[in-house]
């Protein structure tokens, strides 16, 4: 594997601009623009090697996307109660679309992607308790959309309308910890995507290098609803918790951006 000086991967990164159209090295596999990025670079699993230096994180994304960039994977604490297959799913759960086709009849799901500025349809909301240092999941029942109505009876026979006791929650210390390990350096590719003869070709056209993340703007893109918290479990498999955001948000999480490309 290649190792780089932060000079010489810049150099890089603007040699690999220069190119223009690059075929999917990965053909087939829907992350092709972060692979092929990590084949042109010789590096592999998203790790940048620059010796003497801080962690660097490689994030790359579609221009002009609606998808969402994943920050980080972590559980909610208490961890002993393993909230989302023990409570989320067991008791706020839904049928799973393919219980009793691809998985059994008795298969539940629990799929959120929510945030803090508003509620989802199924009431759940993301809150910044500042005075006790957590993120923290909430219920509210009133908030639900009626065509879930069937549903929240559901949920009142399981476990009742009340807010979720003890709720799930991340410790700002944790979070910020997980989230500066990960980000605390970053650097930020988007590319141009073409299709021609069933064949993906990707055009690395805009390049940024992010540094001294900022918790306190981690927190801030949360509350608009920028940063996501994406739940995805089912019965037979718990997908992981994760924290994504959305296009064009990431360099509001450093205090300084330097634009490569």
């Amino acid at each position: 594997m290649k190792t780089y000086t932060k000079d010489s991967l810049i150099k890089e990164f603007k040699s690999i601009a220069s190119r223009g159209w690059i075929a999917n090295a990965r053909h087939g596999n829907a992350g092709g623009i972060g692979n092929t990025l990590e084949d042109l670079l010789g590096i592999t699993e998203n790790n940048l090697p620059i010796p003497n230096a801080a962690e660097w994180e490689l994030k790359s994304q579609r221009i002009n996307t609606t998808s969402l960039t994943t920050l980080f994977h972590i559980e909610p604490s208490p961890r002993a109660i393993k909230f989302v297959p023990q409570v989320l799913l067991l008791k706020y759960g839904w049928e799973h679309q393919e219980a009793g086709k691809k998985y059994p009849a008795d298969e539940m799901s629990f799929r959120q992607t929510i945030h803090g500025l508003t509620p989802s349809d199924r009431g759940f909301q993301v809150i910044i308790d500042r005075v006790n240092c957590k993120v923290l999941i909430s219920f509210d029942s009133s908030k639900v959309s009626e065509r879930h109505s069937e549903w929240l009876k559901l949920v009142k026979r399981r476990i009742g309308l009340e807010q979720i006791d003890p709720q799930p929650y991340w410790g700002f210390d944790d979070l910020s910890n997980k989230a500066g390990t990960k980000l605390l350096n970053c650097f930020y590719v988007q590319a141009e995507v073409k299709k021609e003869d069933d064949k993906e070709f990707y055009k690395y056209s805009k390049v940024m290098m992010l540094q001294k993340f900022n918790f306190d703007g981690f927190l801030d893109q949360i509350e608009k609803g920028n940063i996501l918290v994406d739940f995805d479990a089912r019965t037979g498999h718990n997908h992981g918790t994760k924290f994504r955001m959305r296009q064009n948000c990431l360099p509001n999480l450093y205090g300084k951006t330097t634009i490569i490309v």
